[in-house]
């Protein structure tokens, strides 16, 4: 347990992508089985504990020290697990201190009474870094900035293999994953991954540098196409084995089985996921009513209907057709498609252009209909194979411009991990004018990056200088006509909701450039937000 606290240390204060991999590399290397294993699945997310709850954690550092003091520091450090890894009252030598594998099986066969007391003892046994190791693995909640293609390109490395190999070989392995480093060090063959419906990477684009690429690529090369507002999926169906992957490789066939009693074909499609109805695209946050669910009742599939508009052709029948140029891939997958003949799965069309600068303009003015949902352009080399991974070259992303607004700064909460110091979770709000013309701020978004770790100490500061009321660990922050931090924020679309008090919900909005000149009573209104989406629509 020692080493894997000291890992997940480390990690949290590295911000480098190499370094990261460095460092999980070297403890794959050095650390023996199973307890490297287990540590392997936490770091992928393949580690979950149902019977340990943060209320156990609670109860347990409540029984030790007053209540309301917990909750001070709770409310200050705004962690729970690096709460209680700072002020558990331990008792020294009152037990052994335990190793990873020893908490994996303890806890994969405790009851939920008995969580408590297990957490307890191993508390007692641990030192600060430790206790906090344990509290991320028990609750799941990690947040070392490592992300699970990153920890198995780690896992690659101790032998002579790809991040690619592992991801393929991985729906087929189990933790703590002893055959998977057998094969790369060498002491045994590789583990099969020939089970039908298995997951194979995908390959990913890269964004194109205008200033750079254009200049160097010939259009004629490349095949273009829109970028869908959806989630990239997989389809398998293989030996009567069907199942519906993200692009990470998540089992996503629970939450559709509309989609999947459609996948009655040999093969493997490569696409989107997205809700359509009567053939059109709907917006992303109809989709986002079905994803992470693990059951879908009939009056959710017909009020969000799914299906997959198809990008490229993996798999026909029992030939692998990756190592083919996408041309071919192409005219295979568009007679495919017209073989399957389903409602719920279409073909994405090409988009037909001669030079850069027709793109650009197609890019920036879409014609009517679904392209308007679309992210924006995908780039395809005519001669490319499909590979896993994300290579410079083969495939570009051409995203439309973000849309950007200028709002005022009202409440901040705590970050986690090396943030949990910081303020750095912004809900910031525009203007609204009431029936009487009084104007007052309504939320919109919140955000939590986009910004330099100066500029967030900064932020910090601001938030702590002219804090109005706190709320737990959030603080609301002046915000009035004469005074307030402006913040202008960049996202990619918006969409009616019900949850927020202004109607509207942004995607993926972020800080672009913190406004420290531009008066607070200059903000936008929410009418401008409003004729956004009223022009998207």
């Amino acid at each position: 347990m020692r080493a894997f606290a000291h890992l997940l240390d480390q990690l949290s204060l590295t911000a480098s992508r190499n370094a990261k991999l460095t460092l999980v590399r070297d403890f794959l290397r050095e650390t023996p089985d199973p307890e490297r294993g287990w540590a392997l699945a936490a770091l992928t997310g393949e580690l979950t504990f149902h019977v340990a709850k943060p209320a156990a954690i609670r109860k347990a550092v409540e029984a030790r020290m007053d209540p309301a003091l917990f909750a001070w520091s709770h409310d200050y450090v705004g962690d729970l697990a690096e709460t209680v890894a700072l002020v558990w009252p331990a008792r020294p030598g009152a037990n052994r201190e335990p190793d990873l594998a020893e908490v994996v099986d303890a806890l994969g066969r405790a009851a939920r009474s008995e969580v408590q007391g297990l957490i307890e003892g191993w508390l007692d046994a641990l030192d600060a870094d430790g206790r906090w190791a344990l509290l991320k693995l028990v609750t799941g909640g990690l947040r070392v900035g490592l992300s699970a293609r990153l920890a198995k390109q780690a896992a690659a490395e101790i032998g002579d293999a790809s991040a690619a190999e592992v991801e393929e070989l991985w729906h087929a392995l189990r933790p703590p994953y002893e055959d998977l480093f057998a094969w790369l060090e060498g002491r045994a063959d590789r583990p099969t991954c020939d089970a039908p419906g298995r997951f194979r990477s995908a390959m990913l684009a890269q964004a194109i540098d205008e200033a750079l690429d254009f200049a160097k690529l010939d259009p004629a090369d490349y095949a273009a196409e829109w970028k869908w507002d959806g989630i990239r999926v997989q389809a398998v169906s293989e030996a009567g084995a069907r199942r519906l992957y993200s692009r990470t490789g998540d089992d996503l066939s629970a939450a559709f089985p509309d989609v999947m009693a459609m996948l009655d074909f040999e093969g493997v499609i490569d696409g989107e996921l997205l809700v359509m109805r009567d053939g059109a695209v709907a917006p992303f946050g109809d989709l986002q009513q079905r994803l992470n669910r693990k059951t879908v009742d009939a009056k959710l599939m017909s009020a969000y209907p799914a299906g997959i508009r198809a990008y490229d052709l993996l798999m026909e029948g029992e030939r692998d057709l990756r190592v083919l140029p996408f041309r071919e891939r192409r005219t295979r997958l568009e007679t495919f498609v017209e073989a399957v003949a389903s409602p719920l799965i279409d073909l994405s069309p090409l988009q037909p252009f001669e030079t850069w600068d027709d793109l650009a303009r197609l890019r920036a003015d879409p014609p009517a209909g679904d392209p308007r949902r679309a992210e924006g352009l995908m780039l395809k080399r005519w001669d490319s194979a499909y590979q896993a991974g994300r290579f410079k070259g083969p495939w570009f992303k051409w995203k439309r411009d973000p849309h950007l607004v200028d709002a005022v700064l009202m409440y901040a909460q705590r970050g986690h991990g090396k943030r949990s110091s910081f303020y750095s979770d912004y809900t910031f709000g525009v203007w609204r004018e009431d029936a009487d013309g009084h104007r007052s701020l309504t939320p919109v978004g919140k955000a939590y990056f986009g910004f330099t770790d100066e500029e967030l100490k900064r932020l910090d500061a601001f938030v702590r200088e002219n804090t109005t009321e706190r709320f737990g660990p959030v603080r609301a922050v002046r915000a009035d006509r004469d005074f307030g931090l402006v913040l202008e924020v960049a996202f990619e679309g918006l969409q009616r909701s019900t949850r927020h008090k202004s109607g509207l919900a942004m995607r993926f909005p972020r800080v672009h450039r913190i406004r420290w000149d531009k008066p607070a009573r200059d903000a936008d209104e929410l009418e401008t937000l409003e004729r956004m989406l009223t022009a998207a629509a």
